[in-house]
């Protein structure tokens, strides 16, 4: 699956027009929050934590249109809990989010 951070920048876009400090302020909300869930699916240590982290990094990403990440959610959410390769592909694309 190819994630394009251009489509979060699109969609803050199309919310905020040509406000610059507002889509920044929004672009570090999205991030935040879904670092601060990946982190949360990282740390868990039961099932129902990993669900509800990872529940919340999908409401996360919808809310932004940000669809591959809805996407990695999803594939958290279908495999196991605490899987290392979930967890890195997620990383990534937050890094590929925060660079754009």
């Amino acid at each position: 699956m190819a994630y394009d951070p251009g489509a979060l920048t699109a969609s803050l876009a199309a919310a905020v027009g040509n406000d610059r400090a507002l889509m920044d302020e929004l672009r570090e909300a999205f991030l935040t929050s879904a670092a601060r869930q990946l982190d949360l699916m990282g740390r868990s240590r039961c099932d129902a934590n990993w669900v509800i982290a990872a529940s919340r990094l999908k409401s996360v990403a919808a809310s932004f249109n940000a669809v591959g990440m809805v996407g990695l959610a999803d594939e958290a959410l279908e495999g196991a809990p605490g899987d290392p390769v979930v967890l890195r592909k997620i990383g990534e694309a937050l890094d590929a989010f925060s660079q754009q």
